[in-house]
């Protein structure tokens, strides 16, 4: 059976008449006739008595109405529903984020959904792009937003909307290093706790390709955290010094190196390929364009 049949059925039964329902249904009565006919056949009993000019139901036509007025319903809601998802005014999307992109976009996205998609369901979990993207694979997140630098190339994902920005040396504003007349080496910047998220491989050779073998992360980070807000206070509060993205932290002074830091984080929006894209993820992409840049 077609829910066409059952819509065919439920008229009938509203009307009692082949050519009262064949007109609302703008069908032929013979072709309405053919679709009651083929159901009946198909369920193996009569639907309808046909007494006169009016059909009336049988008690085996009776009970089946009432199945099909629920199946109708919730062919209706699924509509609904799918109307509602392609209109991003329902659904839910579950995002994983990094510590570098979490610190710029986490606040703003749940805010924006809270004020103008409050019909859609967000899930925002938050660490290491190693552990976002076995959650990814497993489909326990629909979309990541993470530093590409991190992500080991493969077949099964697809990377899109990349952001450049700028990474920076930052310290609280009357920072020792802020009072210098000149730009502060490396060495010199090594003198005070050095506070980083976790960092590539990428970024580590970018590093020593500037300053030298000294300037690994694992040699001269300090404090390492996956929350960047954490250590954005630490600094705030000490003679720690921060390397991260500058807009992270625009309340921080940036401190002038020689020679210059010149790398740029390119931060992505990562989904499994071939897998289809829930309706809500275009809120995610739409926010990116507007806060990931310097």
């Amino acid at each position: 059976m077609t829910l066409a049949q059952l819509r065919h059925l439920l008229s009938l039964a509203e009307t009692g008449s082949f050519s009262k329902s064949s007109k609302a249904l703008f069908l032929t009565q013979p072709a309405l006739s053919r679709s009651i006919q083929a159901l009946e056949e198909e369920l193996g009993l009569p639907l309808f008595d046909r007494s006169g000019r009016r059909n009336e139901l049988t008690p085996f036509g009776r009970q089946v109405v009432e199945r099909a007025r629920q199946v109708i319903d919730g062919a209706n809601e699924i509509k609904a529903t799918g109307q509602l998802l392609s209109e991003g005014r329902a659904g839910q999307v579950r995002l994983g984020m990094s510590s570098g992109p979490g610190a710029m976009l986490m606040t703003p996205l749940l805010r924006r959904m809270a004020t103008q998609h409050p019909g859609i369901r967000i899930e925002i979990a938050r660490g290491n792009t190693e552990l976002l993207t076995l959650a990814l694979r497993e489909r326990k997140l629909d979309a990541l937003v993470v530093d590409a630098r991190s992500l080991k190339p493969a077949p099964d994902l697809a990377t899109e909307v990349l952001h450049e920005m700028r990474g920076a040396f930052l310290c609280r504003q009357g920072h020792p290093l802020t009072s210098r007349q000149q730009a502060a080496s490396f060495a010199e910047l090594a003198q005070y706790p050095m506070a980083s998220t976790p960092l590539s491989d990428e970024v580590a050779r970018i590093l020593m390709g500037i300053y030298g073998p000294q300037a690994h992360p694992d040699l001269f980070v300090t404090l390492q955290c996956d929350e960047l807000h954490s250590l954005i206070e630490v600094v705030r509060s000490s003679d720690t010094v921060l390397l991260a993205i500058r807009q992270a932290a625009p309340d921080l002074a940036e401190i002038e190196m020689r020679p210059s830091l010149n790398a740029m984080a390119r931060f992505g929006l990562v989904r499994l390929s071939g897998r289809t894209v829930t309706p809500a993820l275009q809120i995610v992409r739409e926010l990116m364009h507007e806060l990931l840049h310097d």
